[in-house]
């Protein structure tokens, strides 16, 4: 086993070619955003995770790799499986390839570059991230708010204290929490009201939690029924707003007449809305001028909350949550 150390060199080289790929990939990203990407790594997060070879999955550490491939593979734009049916990779045996299902992964960069833009970040803004993870998207969030104001929370007490060490090794030392609920649908009160709200983990609905943390003016970003919502928290409580457009990388429908129309993201989200019948689904979709889901509008109030999207003769659809 060699033990790798990369050149300050080869480590700038890396993150300045995930940045271009995140630029490239978003549409008219902040310079902020992409900055951040360019000056915060991504490697000191990601030690060890799977690669998926023949429908198993092997365990990838940076020590086994005696060339730059290891870095090459931590900066591409793709997400990262960082565990698989609950086995961390770190707890992975070396060399040992694992079946089963992946429950976790580093998000796509180019999915969290959208939502860092999207959830527009000051310095200074009180931020709550739900979903540590590896800690990478937190020191995203440390170098765009500063430390002092980001709190970030998860489910497990290995992920939290990895993440905390991790982000305080490399200068960052945000509030790092464990989350009262699993899935983190209770927020993290202590800390509220928040300026900005973060998931990278999906949701059928908005949390009443995040709602009530969220102060008015501010911005909660999620996925919801498989697409990312950018939603404005109002005085009376609600908080309304729409759908990102195509995410990058996103997965696909898998069953249709025709592929390649469900390669769309717009019938991806449409199906979604309506999960009984996938071809019932896809006809009811042309025959409403194939919506993009950037056209629907959430509002999510502390009781009902649903999807509307009003077409062009001024017919308002509606879906509850």
């Amino acid at each position: 086993m060699t033990t790798v150390l990369h050149s300050d060199q080869q480590v700038l080289r890396a993150r300045a070619d995930l940045a271009t790929e995140v630029e490239r990939a978003g549409s008219a990203l902040s310079a902020r955003v992409v900055d951040a990407f360019l000056t915060v790594p991504r490697h000191p997060f990601v030690p060890v995770f799977y690669r998926e070879e023949s429908g198993l999955h092997l365990p990838w550490r940076e020590e086994d790799f005696a060339d730059d491939s290891w870095l090459a593979e931590v900066y591409a734009d793709r997400a990262l499986i960082t565990e698989v049916d609950g086995v961390h990779a770190e707890d992975a045996a070396p060399g040992g390839f694992r079946g089963g299902i992946a429950t976790s992964s580093a998000t796509l960069p180019s999915l969290l570059a959208e939502m860092l833009d999207a959830l527009d970040v000051r310095p200074g803004s009180r931020v709550l991230e739900l979903g540590t993870g590896t800690g990478y998207t937190a020191a995203l969030l440390c170098h765009l708010a500063g430390s002092a104001t980001v709190t970030t929370a998860d489910r497990t007490g290995q992920l939290v204290d990895n993440a905390r060490t991790r982000l305080y090794d490399n200068g960052f030392e945000p509030t790092v929490v464990r989350a009262e609920a699993a899935d983190g649908s209770d927020g993290h009160p202590a800390g509220a009201p928040y300026d900005r709200i973060i998931a990278t983990r999906g949701v059928r609905r908005i949390p009443r939690a995040w709602l009530d943390q969220c102060a008015p003016g501010g911005l909660i970003v999620a996925p919801v029924r498989g697409a990312v919502a950018r939603l404005t928290k109002l005085a009376d409580g609600r908080a309304v707003g729409r759908f990102l457009p195509r995410n990058p990388g996103e997965a696909r429908a898998t069953e249709a007449t025709d592929s390649r129309v469900l390669d769309d993201p717009a019938f991806s989200f449409w199906a979604a809305l309506h999960p009984q019948d996938l071809q019932a689904a896809h006809t009811s979709w042309l025959a409403h001028h194939r919506p993009r889901r950037e056209w629907f509008t959430l509002e999510a109030g502390p009781g009902a909350q649903h999807i509307t999207h009003t077409t062009p003769d001024g017919t308002t659809l509606t879906w509850a949550l």
